[in-house]
């Protein structure tokens, strides 16, 4: 029995998907739910499974071109006897031509560690898995470019110069075009949208973090041994959000049209990294809650991200964004709205500098702020009163439990 191999349901906000890889050739034999093929959307990376045994009998679609919902992908013989069918000899040549041109694709490999291999020109059949069942891991890649990087460069010998000016470098200049991911082009448009719509201003404070390095110093160990879950920053920074927008609800709001859409929810986006771009997935509701919840959702989506496996629910919607690029060593930065939200705030590293107190210099673990905003609608006075409640919130992490 033949079983056409469609694409999924789209969300609306999706019109098409490109295929990404395919993990089966015609005439491989395939397991149910076993993935036949990824397709990238503008978000996240679908994973298509088979619905049952079988074998693949036709591809319709490849690597690289564009599908939209319920377009025919492959056909799937499936049933007890399909695994003795065979396909037609020219078929079976192009089936060994392909596998052939493509045994990078012929590993069991997750979409982020297929990218990584393609991006890198390694070869997986080179690499020794060390995950579960001997699959290849992100690590196991990295592992074996740095391998390769790490040999030494052959190159022509050195003809000797008599005319006693500096020989000319042999080194060659090499390009390399590589095609944007759908990804990266649509964090491209959403961008310059930002740039072309809203009036951004972006306004400074600066938080000293003693009081929640304390915090996270007395109670660290009981945090994670009571929830599995480390005590980090991005929960203090949360949850002093969530009670500054309480009160300056205009930082939540966004522009519809030529209204102001006031939301009565608190939907935080979180950055963060994945090897595809930077993905903002979000924390619903996050005035209810806990410390321990956030930190697990955060952890959860950071893998997921790593892993490519976040839903276009993780990522859909939010009211305000938070984005650390402290984690990369940044000092200062202007974050770019995320549209159609109307600010962000922008985390940056933790330093140790000198601050006046009491008329003596101390040092304090200092960290800079900034809060990028829709000027159409936050004027600069909510703006910076704001960026002041979330200083105070820090400073004084009472003032989280209490709500005040």
């Amino acid at each position: 029995m033949s079983i056409e191999l469609r694409v999924p349901q789209l969300p609306e906000s999706v019109a098409d998907a490109t295929i990404l890889s395919w993990h089966k050739h015609p005439g491989d034999a395939v397991k149910q739910d076993e993935t036949l093929v990824d397709l990238e959307t503008d978000k996240v990376v679908l994973e298509v499974p088979a619905p049952q045994d079988g074998v693949l009998k036709e591809v319709r679609f490849k690597s690289g071109e564009t599908v939209q919902a319920s377009d025919i992908l492959a056909i799937l013989e499936a049933g007890d006897g399909a695994a003795a069918s065979a396909p037609p000899p020219a078929q079976a040549q192009a089936t060994s031509d392909a596998k052939s041109e493509e045994r990078a694709d012929s590993p069991a490999l997750s979409p982020s560690v297929r990218r990584l291999v393609n991006e890198s020109g390694i070869d997986p059949t080179t690499i020794e898995g060390s995950g579960k069942n001997g699959r290849i891991v992100k690590a196991d890649v990295e592992a074996a470019i740095a391998a390769r990087d790490s040999q030494p460069q052959t190159s022509e010998p050195a003809v000797a110069d008599t005319t006693g000016e500096a020989p000319e470098s042999s080194g060659r200049r090499v390009e390399e075009r590589v095609p944007m991911t759908r990804l990266r082009k649509r964090v491209a448009e959403r961008l310059v949208q930002a740039q072309q719509t809203a009036a951004i201003l972006t306004t400074f404070n600066e938080v000293n973090l003693a009081a929640v390095n304390r915090l996270r110093g007395d109670y660290r160990e009981l945090f994670e041994k009571r929830h599995d879950v480390r005590l980090g920053f991005m929960s203090f920074f949360v949850k002093a959000a969530v009670e500054a927008l309480k009160q300056y609800p205009i930082i939540n709001a966004t522009v519809d049209g030529d209204d102001i859409l006031y939301h009565g929810y608190f939907d935080i986006g979180i950055a963060v990294s994945s090897p595809r771009g930077l993905v903002v997935p979000i924390l619903r509701d996050a005035d209810q809650m806990s410390f321990a919840a956030i930190e697990q959702r955060i952890k959860s989506y950071g893998e997921k991200a790593q892993q490519g496996s976040l839903s276009y629910d993780d990522l859909t919607g939010g009211t305000f964004s938070i984005t650390n690029g402290g984690v990369f060593g940044s000092m200062l930065s202007t974050p770019i709205l995320n549209p159609p939200q109307s600010a962000i705030l922008g985390m940056h590293s933790i330093q140790q500098r000198p601050m006046v107190e009491n008329g003596e210099v101390v040092i304090r673990p200092m960290m800079y702020l900034a809060l990028s905003y829709d000027h159409r609608i936050i004027d600069g006075r909510d703006a910076v009163q704001f960026l002041v409640t979330i200083k105070q919130q820090l400073e004084d992490p009472s003032r989280l439990l209490l709500e005040i």
